[in-house]
């Protein structure tokens, strides 16, 4: 595993880290691993986001293929109402 050194942090940045690893229990190392985890997406994250892009994509071609649409949420609103 990797070590990481940070130099030159504003003391403002450092104070909200310090009380914001205080409030959750936890050491300032293991707070700033928990945001870099929640904030710097792996190479699997940005393939699996990259993958759900894409069948999105392909959803979206097999609609218009198909000659179908969806009615707009106001379309949908207006069709409830009138019931």
């Amino acid at each position: 595993m990797a070590t990481l050194y940070v130099e030159n942090v504003p003391d403002d940045l450092y104070e909200a880290l310090r009380s914001r690893a205080k409030a959750r229990r936890r050491s300032i190392a293991a707070e700033v691993l928990s945001l870099l985890e929640e904030n710097v997406p792996t190479e699997q994250v940005l393939k699996a986001r990259q993958d759900l892009v894409d069948k999105i994509i392909r959803l979206r071609e097999k609609e218009v293929a198909s000659g179908r649409t969806f009615p707009s949420s106001e379309e949908m609103i207006r069709e409830d109402r009138e019931r």
